[in-house]
């Protein structure tokens, strides 16, 4: 976790590409625009053809950051109604579930498959049992030691892994933003007010 921070911090103190064209654009509103319709399926033909997988991989996602998020709420031991209790260990249950369907369809097609490296099997794996024993913990306190040998484990491996991810994707999506938005090339005509 330090290891991201760190990873997180060397980001910031870069701070903005040196571009040496003339600004045409508006970079607010072109990296708006990559955090929100630019990751839409309808603007990404990787997602518009496999909308299930798509689909999955937002629950998957969100999952992942509800689990992150509850890591925190149960260092300081807070407790949530039973009602509620039972919603987010349902929705980790989905999120956990189309982790495994993303991690099953890696596996059996080919062209996925090829494309793999060890690391894509690891890091799903990691975040989907993770998931499960955040539910699992949700469900019954007993189940303590599960929870934290599986956080204890995804927390060593993220630095190391494609998880790191979690720190450049947010960077990643900014510098797209900063680069389409200097040019005037995002966002679109249509979405300009």
């Amino acid at each position: 976790m330090g290891s991201c921070i760190l990873h997180m911090i060397r980001l910031i103190r870069l701070g903005n590409p040196n571009d040496f064209s003339k600004q045409s654009g508006n970079i607010g509103k072109a990296t708006a625009y990559s955090f929100t319709k630019a990751m839409s399926p309808a603007k990404k033909e990787s997602a518009y053809l496999h909308l299930p997988t798509y689909t999955a991989g937002i629950f998957y996602h969100l999952g992942t950051f509800l689990s992150i998020f509850l890591f925190f709420i149960f260092l300081f031991d807070i407790e949530f109604n039973k009602v509620f209790n039972t919603i987010l260990i349902g929705f980790l249950l989905i999120s956990g579930i189309s982790g495994l369907g993303i991690l099953i369809k890696r596996m059996i097609k080919k062209e996925l498959l090829d494309l793999s490296n060890p690391d894509d099997f690891i890091s799903n794996i990691l975040v989907t049992i993770f998931q499960f024993a955040t539910a699992l913990l949700l469900y019954n306190h007993n189940y303590i030691s599960i929870y934290a040998i599986a956080a204890t484990i995804l927390l060593l491996y993220l630095p190391m892994g494609k998880l790191k991810h979690t720190v450049y994707f947010f960077a990643a999506r900014y510098h797209l933003g900063f680069f389409y938005g200097w040019r005037r090339i995002w966002p679109p005509i249509n979405f300009r007010n």
